[in-house]
């Protein structure tokens, strides 16, 4: 009998505990890190998508250069940042750096979340599931480069730039700010792990190539919903954020595929 046949139910908790405690301590590590280093957070992180010169804002500009339009270029981002309360600057700077340490403690973490759930899968399936944690991590990270560098700026742009009436200025809580450019970025995060999340349905059976196939039109509307939710109603940032999840649902409907392809070739040997 295997050690973990053997643990006891309380065994198994105060393993998930140590797990949990190792998961949220990386997690404080990092917000520690991020805490202390408050020019590079904010100035550079937090605050570079509000400044013109920012990474996204130069490459559109050269882009608008390259097909001789200068409406691509954005010189000016008309808004203000402010805080008016007086603990504002002190609680956002906690909450900024929790944000970070959970972005950078998220491989570590799921890890962690792993090693306790993967015993309990059979050698064949933990065979199938091998690299989990690196495809996790590499989907969740490019979902919060894309969140950052694409749907953050644009949507920034957009926001600073809407105006009601020309007497009204904008001039937008520190709160507001972060909560905006938080919400964006960790999103596209989460929502980057359709393949996973798929990958899992079609191993139990519940989600098929043929089912995925059929609701194709209904992925699209709610797609577009979901883009349309996280983003200001701006089109071309909901059509931005749109395309890599349309691109991400034929690459599930592929992987449903290989799986079903495999789960058939298992039963041909059981015959």
């Amino acid at each position: 009998m295997s050690k973990e046949n053997e643990m006891s139910f309380l065994d198994h908790l105060e393993e998930l505990r140590w797990h949990i405690i190792r998961a949220v301590a990386s997690i404080f590590v990092f917000a520690i890190a991020a805490f202390f280093a408050k020019e590079l957070v904010w100035h550079e992180l937090i605050l570079g998508p509000s400044r013109p010169e920012f990474w996204t804002y130069r490459q559109l500009c050269a882009l608008g250069e390259l097909v001789d339009s200068s409406v691509l270029c954005i010189n000016e981002l008309p808004f203000t940042i402010q805080s008016r309360e007086m603990s504002g600057q002190f609680t956002m700077h906690i909450t900024s750096a929790f944000v970070i340490g959970l972005i950078c403690a998220f491989p570590y973490t799921f890890w962690e979340i792993w090693r306790f759930v993967s015993p309990a899968l059979h050698s064949k399936e933990r065979s199938l599931t091998r690299g989990a944690t690196f495809f996790v991590s590499l989907l969740f990270l490019s979902g919060i480069c894309f969140g950052y560098f694409i749907v953050s700026p644009l949507s920034i742009n957009f926001l600073s730039n809407y105006q009601v009436d020309p007497s009204i200025k904008n001039e937008f809580d520190i709160s507001s700010y972060l909560s905006t450019l938080s919400m964006l970025v960790l999103a596209c995060g989460i929502m980057f792990q359709l393949p996973i999340v798929v990958y899992f349905l079609s191993k139990a059976g519940i989600v098929t190539p043929q089912l995925m196939r059929t609701y194709r039109k209904h992925a699209i509307v709610v797609i577009l919903v979901l883009s349309a939710i996280i983003t200001p109603p701006e089109v071309i940032s909901q059509i931005l954020i749109s395309i890599p999840l349309l691109f991400l649902y034929e690459v599930s409907i592929f992987i449903s595929k290989v799986i079903l392809r495999e789960k058939l070739k298992a039963i041909k040997k059981l015959n």
